[in-house]
């Protein structure tokens, strides 16, 4: 990695050359998009050195709005796979995430800047309210450094709060599989403050037989004004749902009946149920001679309940958390340059016990098989600096973070002495620099070092355990990364232009190596971990957006992968005993090696009061692997989606109505890949071909 950093210092030195070229550009700029997730400050997309998205609320007017991959599925370089519907969500940003069976790992899950993962980095994204999100920020590569276990990037739910006037909206919402989809919300404003609440209910019987959901969701946001600098703000969310389980098929039995469950779910009703709120409160004042102060403190804590039945236990799982966020921010000027100086702590404190009784045909057996404590804490601190090296032109970035964290399994009944306690000490640096050749278009690269730390559920011992003495795992390594990222992303607008008058575009290429990658195998239902000693991840995303006409846009977006282990071996159990399985030079399982998204956009403006879209969205993912031996393929697929609405409004009533088909060539494909699994269990079939329909109603005042 010594070369990328050398490529670094010669892009600096470079744009201390290039600023003495004078700018010649008819075209008017457009620069003012702000994101607050890539530096943890309020910044320019155009002047942070890595790979930044932002979903424009807009695109969130229409659609079908029931998960993560309902309002992510667009982005570049982003893969998501959706196991059973719409809890089970696995989200991988440059192979991050992939090792994931049951929510979201390597990548940093927030909701208004409150973090959704916990301390250990296992993140369900069952909280966000979907049908009422202001934007979503999507920072793609490591960082670590101010994020700590996020070294796949950062996604930030933002609740729609700054809204121009009072209101109240109904949300309704049907479709194909018993979907059915009711709320309501209301947003109150004032001088002094803002006040935001949603409720919502889904009910789901699933495409797949025993594979019904529910759910109800509260959220809620009160912003307060104190004077003209300061705001206090109460953040709340509360879950309470089921998701009824239909298990991973073999090979033949997709080919058989793909939306068949395995018979072992039916009978031992798999299913996981779910109980829990979170409450936080944050402060923020700015201050000094000329404001350039920031201060920042959050507060939250959350309650948990969560039960789970698979082919052989009944758990039950109570999980107590509290969470601080502490930043401070200063603005000055440095040798006549603008510099932005942060420093902030963040600490993350869990508990509860797990307790496993046998599943008896769904129901809690009557002995306690066994119990442990859970204890997860985590306490982080980091630097970062953002230096204006050239006026208007060019940024540096150097930030850096060091986390503790401490992961405790004690079990509750005695087995003897264990060891229940594994320490994690972790130095995460990063370098970024951008360039720009315009005042809307410019070059970036970065280098970092990141760190994934595995979860307490994958710190579980295994057949291969060295030594049982200890409670998780001692063999499971954190897994460790160097991160190389160069890019080029412009957004440019000529609104007087018939023709083009609005391009957006990003294109980054990025080589990770990985060392002591964590990789997930299944026996029956329990997932487990091992290390592979060495990956490269060497990958290019394309992202490029225009409106070529009046009311026509158009978005295009490409992902290459080439996601190979270079030193891997592991042993392996069989039913003649165990052998050593060598994978080196062959591919990461779940991971296409190319990704193709295409979406039309046809703005209708009918009347002063009534507009519309149509919408057509097409994607393309070649063939996986399911196994790390790449013997089990799921083949590459096509599938298309259409949409169109309407919204009027009349007075001070607004509606909103839509409908869409997704899956039109009602395409048969493997939505999720279960990696590794003993008995070849590996596919999870997509959605088939279905219709959906939402009626929103709002009235403003």
């Amino acid at each position: 990695m010594k070369k990328y950093l050398l490529l670094i210092f010669i892009i600096s030195l470079s744009s201390i050359t290039f600023s003495q070229e004078k700018e010649k550009d008819s075209l008017k700029y457009e620069t003012e998009e702000l994101v607050i997730t890539g530096t943890r400050t309020l910044e320019k997309i155009i002047d942070i050195p890595y790979s930044v998205f932002r979903v424009d609320p807009q695109e969130l007017q229409y659609g079908k709005k029931v998960s993560a991959k309902s309002v992510l599925a667009d982005v570049p370089g982003l893969f998501l796979q959706s196991r059973y519907g719409n809890k089970e969500i696995r989200v991988t940003i440059r192979g991050y995430g992939t090792r994931s069976n049951s929510g979201v790992r390597g990548v940093k899950i927030l909701q208004d800047g409150i973090p959704e993962s916990e301390p250990d980095g296992e993140t369900v994204v069952d909280a966000v309210d979907f049908t009422s999100l202001g934007g979503v920020e999507v920072v793609k590569g490591n960082l670590s450094s101010i994020y700590g276990n996020s070294p796949g990037g950062v996604v930030n739910f933002l609740s729609d709060l700054y809204f121009p006037k009072n209101f109240v909206t109904t949300n309704n919402q049907y479709g194909n599989y018993g979907f059915r989809q009711n709320g309501l919300k209301f947003g109150i404003r004032t001088n002094d403050y803002r006040f935001f609440m949603s409720y919502n209910y889904r009910n789901l019987d699933g495409y797949r037989q025993h594979n019904a959901e529910y759910g109800h969701l509260i959220n809620s946001v009160f912003e307060g004004y104190i004077g003209t600098r300061s705001t206090v703000s109460v953040l709340a969310n509360y879950v309470n749902g089921l998701d009824r389980l239909p298990g991973s098929l073999t090979q033949q039995q997709i080919d058989t009946d793909p939306m068949q469950a395995r018979d072992i779910a039916i009978t031992q009703d798999f299913r996981n149920e779910t109980k829990k709120g979170r409450l936080a409160v944050r402060f923020k004042t700015i201050f000094g001679t000329n404001y350039n102060n920031e201060v920042e403190v959050t507060g939250y804590g959350g309650i948990k309940d969560f039960m789970s039945a698979d082919d052989v236990n009944y758990m039950l799982t109570t999980r107590n958390s509290i969470g601080s966020l502490l930043r401070f921010t200063n603005r000055s000027t440095l040798m006549n340059k603008n510099n932005v100086f942060t420093a902030g702590m963040d600490f993350a404190y869990q508990s509860g016990p797990r307790t496993f009784y046998d599943n008896l045909a769904g129901q809690r057996g009557p002995n306690v098989n066994d119990e442990f404590e859970d204890i997860q804490s985590n306490m982080g601190f980091y630097l970062q600096n953002q230096y204006e090296l050239i006026k208007n032109k060019s940024i540096l970035i150097l930030s850096s973070r060091y986390d503790r964290v401490v992961l405790s399994k004690s079990s509750l009944q005695f087995h003897g002495f264990t060891d229940t306690t594994r320490v994690f000490d972790n130095f995460t640096p990063k370098i970024g620099i951008n360039y720009k050749l315009t005042p809307s278009i410019a070059l970036y690269t970065s280098y970092g070092i990141g760190v994934d730390i595995p979860t307490v559920s994958e710190l579980d011992n295994n057949y291969t355990t060295s030594n049982t003495k200890y409670t998780l795992n001692p063999d499971l390594r954190p897994q460790k990364s160097q991160n190389f990222e160069l890019g080029i992303k412009g957004n440019i607008l000529n609104p007087k232009s018939e023709f083009m008058r609005k391009i957006l575009f990003e294109a980054t290429m990025f080589d990770y190596i990985i060392r002591d990658e964590i990789v997930p195998f299944t026996i029956n239902q329990n997932t487990f971990f091992r290390n592979a000693i060495r990956t490269n991840r060497l990958g290019l995303e394309l992202g490029f957006m225009c409106e070529p006409f009046e009311g026509v846009e158009f978005t295009t977006n490409y992902t290459l992968t080439n996601f190979k282990y270079t030193d891997y071996r592991a042993v392996i159990q069989g039913q003649s005993g165990n052998t050593i399985e060598e994978y080196s030079g062959n591919y990461v399982p779940s991971i296409p090696q190319h990704i193709l998204n295409f979406i039309l956009n046809f703005e209708l403006e009918i009347s002063e009061n009534v507009n519309g879209l149509l919408q057509w969205d097409c994607d393309y993912l070649s063939k996986m692997y399911a196994n790390d031996l790449n013997t089990a393929i799921s083949p590459g697929y096509f599938y298309g989606n259409v949409m169109g609405g309407f919204n009027v409004t009349f007075g001070h009533v607004n509606t909103i109505l839509f409908l869409g088909l997704n899956n039109i060539f009602d395409k048969r494909y493997v939505g999720y890949i279960n990696i590794n699994d003993f008995f070849n269990r590996y596919y999870e079939t997509g959605e088939p071909r279905s219709f959906y329909s939402g009626l929103n109603v709002s009235y403003k005042f």
